[in-house]
């Protein structure tokens, strides 16, 4: 039985690739530091979920604390690693900007120590579709220049995705990096715009429409965005012999085991279009109350996911209107609402 050792275990996405993972046989084994982010209750109602299968098994510590880490990765000898765990969120960047220092670049720092160390078959890592930054061709493409974040959230995953290449050319670490795109689904975090907008809409209150509405997203079901996690987890880059012999598109490295992969869902939906399908999910209209651009915040994202789907045969599916009445589903039955 292959071992997984997933951090951010008890988080949205973590959560969800657990699962996944746990139902196809593999042996888990999370890490999570429980912060107080958001509801805490949440975590520990998907953690309590996940310990239902004999499988599974969990370490709570910070990634920042070494001794913590490390003895929790010695227990576990992994074959794969999974790397969810992060601070979250680009608007929080703006009022706590340390807490992305430590956890997202010293955090990732400990953790590719150990697989230095003690070594490991495939390191997966997450990244964000933030890194693009101020690029404007779209859809992205994981060769497009990522030199102008905007936020530092995407500036610390923009530097992981540099070390991380460093140590894969170095110590011929087999590493993947995920840039995610809009995440959304059950069990979401509660600073997400869907939540937020599902929860505000229920309670007759309005909802923060930043840019007057004038933004669009590549909204990604969880369900897609962790089978493609999944099934890059058997798809580890070899270096090339030969740099020259690396397809067109594609983001090998020429010196190291190392690739860059967007998960999206090759869908540019307006935020717009994006409310509407909540409304008739809910069967209600939302109040919107139109606001300025937030700083940071850029105006659309797009993936070009071709990599993804060359790589694996897969490509993310669900549209918004049924992946938002899934989350609405879940929010009614989970609340009680």
């Amino acid at each position: 039985m292959r071992k997984v050792f997933v951090t951010g275990s008890a988080g949205f996405i973590g959560y969800h690739l657990c699962q996944m993972l746990l139902d196809e046989g593999f042996e888990v084994i999370g890490f999570d530091g429980m912060t107080d982010y958001y509801d805490v209750t949440l975590k520990q109602r998907r953690q309590q979920m996940l310990l239902q299968n004999p499988n599974f098994t969990t370490h709570k510590a910070m990634l920042e604390d070494v001794d913590g880490l490390r003895k929790a990765y010695i227990a576990a000898k992994p074959d794969i690693v999974v790397h969810l765990a992060a601070q979250a969120g680009v608007r929080y960047s703006l009022e706590n900007p340390r807490a992305y220092v430590e956890a997202n670049i010293v955090g990732t720092f400990n953790l590719m120590e150990l697989t230095r160390e003690f070594g490991v078959e495939h390191l997966l890592m997450a990244s964000t579709s933030s890194v693009y930054g101020a690029n404007e061709d779209m859809p992205f493409a994981e060769t497009d220049k990522t030199e102008t974040p905007l936020t530092l959230y995407a500036a610390t995953k923009k530097a992981t995705e540099g070390m991380a290449h460093s140590y894969a050319h170095l110590w011929k670490i087999p590493t993947t990096m995920f840039r995610f795109f809009t995440v959304y689904g059950p069990f979401g975090r509660p600073d997400m715009a869907l939540f937020k907008f599902v929860k505000a809409t229920l309670a007759g209150q309005p909802i923060d429409v930043y840019n007057h509405g004038n933004m669009a997203r590549d909204f990604t079901y969880v369900t897609d965005l962790v089978r493609g996690i999944r099934l890059l987890i058997d798809a580890a880059p070899v270096e090339p012999d030969n740099p020259e012999s690396i397809p067109e598109g594609d983001s090998l490295s020429p010196v190291g085991p190392y690739r860059t992969v967007n998960i999206g869902n090759s869908d540019k939906v307006s935020l717009g279009a994006f409310i509407e399908a909540m409304e008739t999910a809910l069967g209600m209209k939302a109040v919107r109350n139109n606001m300025e651009m937030q700083k940071g915040d850029v105006p659309a994202t797009w993936a070009n996911a071709s990599l993804l789907k060359e790589l694996t045969g897969y490509c993310p599916q669900t549209n918004v209107d049924e992946g938002v009445a899934k989350f609405v589903n879940w929010y009614r039955d989970y609340y009680n609402v």
